[in-house]
């Protein structure tokens, strides 16, 4: 009864969000959608992390990246565990923690929430890499800081992008596309990130319920991976979902797949 109600609630709201947002195009919410539809390519997935929460898929082409950036600590590390268990230096911030559950001797800890500027106890994602990065080498990128992904990516420099090989978000607030500012920032984000890097994953938290409102269907977490455009020989859209390594991240709560019809939603050669 409790869940149900929940998810009214915020269908309800959904739809009001959507209906008082004057010039909101239905065709760029499916423009948006659609640049989160993964590609199958060459290389393929592996499992790091834990079987729940915690555990992402990514590219099996870890070889040769230097350093692993993680910013948003929870109470498990079992993904930078798995990546510095392969040697992988891993560098974790987030201001809200006192520190690391578990210490490692390839981990770093900076008690600093990343965002798109320096300043407090903020540090830019440029600003963040340049501290800690060697000067060659790929890295690979960890996110999931609550919302500020987006301003985050947007204002970071295509020289620090396009130094990760793999990215890993947690997206938030996916609910809020409904609403014209926010699908604009989302935007910006996911624009940046294509000029360099392909989809290769996606996977709905099933944290919060879908949300259903003028004809869509979104989750409002979902996670994401890329992959880096020039280790990327082939591709084709990834049509069979949930990939057999996907575990629902809380158990006990009902899971659910990306939603099929946004695979039919026009968009860019998102693969070039």
């Amino acid at each position: 009864m409790g869940q149900t109600w929940k998810r009214t609630r915020r269908n309800l709201k959904a739809k009001a969000a959507f209906a008082l947002q004057p010039g909101l195009k239905r065709s760029d919410i499916r423009s948006f959608l659609a640049s989160l539809v993964p590609y199958r390519t060459n290389v393929p997935l592996i499992r790091l992390g834990g079987e729940n929460d915690g555990g992402y898929l990514v590219p099996d082409d870890l070889e040769g990246i230097v350093a692993c950036f993680s910013p948003g600590v929870s109470e498990t590390m079992t993904f930078d565990l798995d990546v510095m268990g392969r040697g992988i230096p891993s560098y974790m911030a987030d201001a809200s923690v006192e520190g690391l559950v578990e210490q490692h001797p390839l981990a770093t800890f900076d008690p600093l929430f990343v965002g798109p500027r320096s300043e407090g106890n903020v540090i830019s994602l440029d600003d963040w890499v340049a501290r800690y990065a060697p000067a060659q080498g790929d890295l690979m990128l960890q996110m999931d800081i609550e919302g500020a992904e987006y301003e985050t990516l947007a204002a970071t420099s295509p020289e620090t992008l396009s130094r990760f090989r793999i990215i890993v978000l947690e997206l938030h607030s996916l609910n809020k596309v409904f609403r014209k500012r926010r699908l604009a920032r989302y935007k910006r984000m996911m624009d940046a990130l294509a000029e360099h890097f392909v989809v290769v994953h996606t996977h709905p938290n099933n944290c919060a319920p879908m949300v259903s409102a003028a004809g869509f269907d979104v989750p409002p977490v979902l996670e994401l991976t890329l992959l880096r455009r020039d280790r990327v020989q082939e591709s084709a859209i990834q049509t069979e979902l949930p990939h057999p390594l996907d575990e629902c991240n809380v158990p006990d709560l009902p899971d659910y797949s990306l939603p099929r019809a946004w695979f039919s939603y026009p968009d860019r050669d998102r693969s070039r």
